[in-house]
């Protein structure tokens, strides 16, 4: 915070002054304006000398209003507020801005290769070494890859950021990196150097025996040093065939699947003109000219020590407590050729690595000593998703003392804090953290384990109301969009199921190919982004026109291979689409949202006449949808959760009436399947907002806070620290789910983290950047309390409640640049900024019956404590017997729970008796 509580940034980018445009857009927020206060103009000042006032209460993405920047220049920008009350506030601190692209034709830098590699996806080191006869007053550095890229000058790291430059489509975008490095320039000799891995760029996608590598065999770099003298007269250093190579150095191999290799008995101390065996670089085939990056970069965010030692067959385990993405860092001493390998897993079987859910994905780095003393290995160009690690070959017991997990991920600001009365369900929030840091890592993935780690596009769009609450992603899928893009003008207007798209292959998948309307809507109301919705208009356009010529015309859309709502917990293990609600179905209601969404983004663009056009294909659809699915009892034909709450979420049936049916019959199903979850990707970040839009807050409480599997809480009790990707990828005995695809960490189902925050703690954006604030929070029977922080566009919101005595406490924090409209019981009215409480009376809520044998079942599972006596005797007895009981019985019967247990033995019977009668 400054002195003048203004908080000023550009772009995209907090962590670094470089932008990647030349008229970036500026945001700024008051942390410590008085209650009350509203901007009515802001003044901005470049360089002390330059002044523009804008009127009105505007503060995010404002357009730049000064010429543009001028690369390798250094800007310093500073702004004031007026309040409405006429006073100015202090200047902010100055914010330091640098163009990070280089002019039209400046490029001149050639990825350069080795001339003869010996084994595919060589790792090498490309270098120049250059007299400077003078200090340059200012130096840039530019570099690039196809790969993964450290650059040094002399030895001497340039910057932090790992993996560089990153994922993309590489036939499409490469990007490069910027850097200051003037204070590494003194007089004299200097050797500029890239050590470089094949990253993504020479990984081998594809599954079982399809897989290869798509983009090349072997990787390439480029860098380009600008040198600024102070008489004005600049140098330029450019890779070229006049660099040289060498396969030598201690990285031996290297990939994103197989891990890494890493010999010090190669060490190369490159900078040294003595050391090395060189030849000339070979300059590569055409590339796309870099691109500049516009958002945060893979960096080191955290170090983890390990919690717990234990052995293996093969060597030492060390449990880290954590599933995370890195690689490890270890000190050790021993004897020259020592041979140390380190292999990774999520979760432990039988006491051993659980290795299978990785597929084909080795996850194994092998580092050789070179009995110098004490030695430092750590991975350069690979990550793992891992909790456990086992080490092999160490010379000596293991000191966990000495080694380290380095946790990996795209340097995304946290923006997003939730605390509730419960702890599994705070676990579950931080498990949701976690998998979302372990998977926006250079792009959006899927998983970070096994043979995959791909930008899998419905994934994301389910996701990302969630991530664009935990942390500043905007950048970041702004970044992703460009290929999504890109990837989509190859494909004819098909958007791909991944991105970047190494399938090679696209077709119109519901919700895969959504995420290009579904993504840029959520950006635009989340951080009022209306830059980026502008630049994603065709693409909506595009991917709807595929849509309606996939389902010939605005009607149904049945008659394409659909996902459809994957991985719902009641199909079979190595069937994860056998949903039961039906896919054209999922797929028609898609098509619906999709163009509901263009209608309002066209409308919000001023495009009036594809707004009207998009509008009338969706009435089309929704009337083509109620007449196939929804029966005249009130009912769909597919009679799931997931149907119901895309059927209200969407807005697919109107009707009040109706409407109120569909949600009765809704939380009837949850109720029939006892409270447990029974959606699969689709219907889990729409489920809970289904029920409390009417009402059925005691149905949201018992099914977010059910602990039986299959439930968001299950995972929790079973010690999980990420989001799994089945709803029991690990089995209430310990063994891991029989299934090929088995992930302990992917987000798509803590898809449910945006409900906590928008109707559980109450903070909803209900205009673009959260400038008008919906505060309506739901006092959720089984919790004490629930408050959340969210950092947004206009300042921080803080809000919540607490039951106390009888009443419930509400409280709200709007920030200066936002106003909010409060929904509570019997209680509705508008606030400006500071900090608003409120009381009202705790309604009276019926005490659950006493149950008996001879009780309703409908009464059993409305108890959750008879309920659950009854499962713990059941699976006290037979676990099998236990699930069969949950899964057959009808919950919502009068049926008496004697009944329902006809084929449980007598004697279990009478000790679930005697537990009911205790």
């Amino acid at each position: 915070m400054t002195g003048s509580g203004l908080q000023l940034s550009a772009e995209y980018r907090r962590d670094s002054s470089w932008v990647a445009t030349p008229r970036p857009r500026l945001s700024w927020v008051f942390t410590q304006a008085p209650p009350g206060w509203s901007q009515a103009a802001a003044e901005l000042r470049l360089n002390d000398d330059r002044m523009e006032q804008i009127n009105g209460p505007l503060n995010v993405f404002v357009g730049w209003p000064f010429e543009d920047l001028v690369a390798r220049e250094t800007y310093q920008v500073q702004v004031r507020l007026q309040g409405t009350d006429g006073i100015w506030t202090a200047w902010s601190d100055p914010l330091d801005i640098r163009l990070g692209t280089l002019g039209p034709g400046e490029w001149q830098a050639r990825f350069s290769a080795l001339t003869a590699p010996r084994q595919e996806a060589q790792p090498f080191i490309i270098r120049h070494r250059f007299l400077l006869d003078r200090k340059p007053a200012r130096a840039t550095l530019y570099w690039s890859a196809l790969g993964a890229v450290k650059a040094r000058i002399d030895g001497v790291e340039v910057d932090d950021s790992v993996l560089a430059p990153g994922w993309t489509s590489y036939a499409d975008r490469v990007l490069h990196e910027t850097t200051d490095v003037t204070a590494l320039l003194e007089p004299g000799w200097r050797t500029i150097g890239l050590e470089v891995t094949g990253g993504w760029y020479t990984e081998v996608y594809g599954f079982a025996d399809e897989a290869r590598r798509v983009y090349g065999e072997q990787p390439c770099a480029a860098a380009q040093l600008h040198l600024l003298f102070d008489d004005g007269s600049e140098e330029i250093i450019a890779s070229g065939d006049d660099w040289e190579t060498t396969e030598g150095g201690e990285v031996v191999a290297s990939g994103i699947y197989e891990g890494e290799t890493i010999d010090h008995r190669r060490s190369l101390r490159w900078w040294d003109p003595q050391e090395g065996d060189w030849e000339a670089a070979a300059v590569a085939p055409d590339q796309p000219v870099p691109v500049a990056r516009m958002n945060e970069p893979v960096r080191r965010v955290d170090t983890l020590a390990p919690v717990k030692v234990s052995s293996s067959a093969a060597g030492t385990i060390l449990d880290f407590g954590q599933n995370l993405v890195g690689r490890l860092r270890i000190e050790v001493q021993g004897e020259p050729g020592t041979r140390i390998e380190i292999r990774h897993a999520e979760v432990l079987e039988d006491g051993e690595l659980a290795t299978r859910p990785l597929r084909r994905a080795a996850a194994t780095d092998t580092f050789i000593l070179s009995g110098t003393g004490t030695e430092v290995f750590e991975p350069v160009g690979t990550f793992h998703g891992f909790r456990y690690a086992e080490i092999s070959g160490y010379p000596g017991e293991v000191d966990p003392e000495r080694v380290q997990a380095i946790v990996l991920q795209s340097d995304l600001r946290r923006t997003g804090w939730l605390e509730t009365s419960n702890p599994l369900l705070n676990q579950l929030h931080e498990n949701i953290v976690w998998s979302m840091r372990g998977n926006f890592l250079s792009l959006p993935t899927d998983c970070p384990q096994r043979d995959e780690r791909l930008g899998w596009t419905g994934d994301v769009q389910i996701f990302a109301p969630t991530a664009a609450t935990l942390f500043d992603c905007n950048g970041f899928l702004a970044n992703w969009l460009v290929d999504l893009r890109a990837e989509q003008d190859r494909a004819g207007g098909v958007v791909p199921n991944i991105v970047p798209n190494v399938f090679g292959f696209a077709w119109p998948a519901a919700a895969w190919g959504d995420a290009a309307t579904v993504i840029p809507t959520v950006l635009a109301e989340r951080f009022a982004d209306d830059d980026l919705l502008t630049k994603s208009l065709d693409s909506m356009k595009a991917w709807v026109s595929s849509e309606l010529a996939a389902a010939g015309g605005p009607g149904l859309w049945e008659t394409t291979l659909q996902f459809g709502d994957w991985l719902d917990p009641d199909a079979p293990a190595d069937m994860a689409g056998a949903a039961k609600t039906q896919p054209g179905l999922v797929a028609t209601a898609y098509l619906y949202r999709s163009l509901d969404l263009l209608s309002k983004a066209a409308a919000h663009l001023g495009e009036d006449e594809s707004a009207a056009r998009a509008r009338e294909s969706a009435d089309d659809v929704r009337a083509a949808f109620a007449a196939a699915y929804l029966t005249s009892e009130g009912r769909l034909v597919s009679d799931a959760p997931t149907a119901y709450a895309l059927a209200l979420q969407f807005g697919l049936i109107q009707g009040l009436s109706t409407r109120e049916a569909l949600a009765r019959r809704l939380a009837h199903v949850i109720k029939r399947d006892a409270y447990h979850i029974s959606t699969g990707f689709i219907g889990t970040p729409l489920v809970l907002d289904a029920l409390t839009d009417f009402g059925y807050d005691s149905h949201a409480a018992a099914l977010l806070l059910q602990t039986r599997c299959p439930s968001w809480l299950y995972p929790v009790t079973m010690g999980a620290t990420t989001v799994w990707e089945r709803w029991d990828s690990m089995l209430p005995d310990g063994s891991v789910n029989p299934g090929e695809m088995t992930s302990f960490n992917h987000y798509a189902l803590g898809a449910v983290a945006d409900w906590m925050y928008r109707r559980l703690a109450g903070i909803a954006p209900a205009a673009p950047g959260y400038s008008l604030i919906r505060f309506a929070p739901i006092a959720l029977p089984g919790l004490d309390h629930a408050t959340a922080t969210v950092d947004t566009p206009a300042g921080r919101v803080e809000g919540g409640w607490r039951r106390e005595k009888g009443a419930i406490l509400w409280k709200l924090t709007v920030p200066a640049h936002a106003t909010a409209a409060v929904r509570l019981p019997g209680l509705e009215l508008e606030v400006g900024p500071g900090v608003h409480e409120w009381t009202t009376t705790e309604p009276t809520r019926t005490t659950a019956a006493s149950v008996h044998m001879w009780s309703p079942v409908s009464e059993v599972v409305d108890n959750p404590e008879a309920f659950a006596t009854v499962m713990k005797v059941l699976a006290s007895h037979d676990g099998h017997l236990a699930e069969m009981v949950r899964r057959r019985t009808d919950w919502t019967l009068s049926t008496p729970l004697q009944i329902a247990l006809f084929s449980v033995p007598p004697h279990v019977i009478n000790q679930i008796a005697k537990e009911l009668d205790a």
